[in-house]
């Protein structure tokens, strides 16, 4: 017995050592060489800050939606929704996001709404939306803030960010920064 206790309690510890203590040492260590010594990317506007890595809720007609949550944008509690596409109340779920979009933007066809303005990211939490999703929101957008719609273009196109060096991803766009840009643009 003595042969085995011995060495499993001795590679117990020598794990707790590694895995509590020297690896979390060692990640907390990078993460000061970040920007903002590993926090988080902050935006502060008006005098309030924001985390631009971190989905925002976004339903007012006068800016761009962003992607449903199923966990309500709380960073605390990240995840997706376990119900898969044959469950019938996510289908309800997502027909009930579909028939909100079309009511708040007339101009738009069911064949046009973008998958990811009516389903959740497996996160919950992502920031970003398609450019496709951007675009679609457009002529609502300036018809509720009676702006030019060819701003409200032209500021997206600004906004696009381009998939990780050019091939690793889709192109996206980050809707707290767009937002806060189509606010200063109305601003100025």
């Amino acid at each position: 017995m003595k042969t085995h206790i011995y060495p499993a309690i001795k590679i117990t510890v020598a794990l707790l050592v590694l895995l509590a203590v020297i690896y979390p040492a060692v990640v907390w260590a990078i993460a000061q060489l970040a920007p903002n010594h590993g926090k988080g990317a902050v935006i502060s506007y008006h005098n309030q800050n924001y985390y631009k890595n971190i989905g925002q809720s976004f339903t007012d007609e006068t800016y761009f939606w962003s992607r449903p949550s199923a966990v309500a944008y709380n960073a605390a509690g990240s995840g997706g929704s376990n119900k898969g596409p044959s469950n019938p109340e996510y289908l309800t779920e997502v027909k009930a996001r579909i028939d909100t979009f079309l009511k708040k933007n007339p101009e738009v066809s069911k064949a046009q709404v973008p998958v990811d303005l009516v389903t959740a990211s497996g996160s919950g939490l992502d920031p970003d939306i398609s450019v496709a999703a951007a675009k679609v929101q457009v002529a609502r957008i300036a018809k509720a803030r009676a702006i030019d719609a060819n701003s409200v273009q032209s500021l997206v196109d600004a906004h696009v960010q381009k998939p990780l060096w050019g091939m690793f991803g889709p192109e996206k766009i980050n809707v707290l920064e767009l937002n806060i840009a189509l606010d200063q643009m109305t601003e100025k």
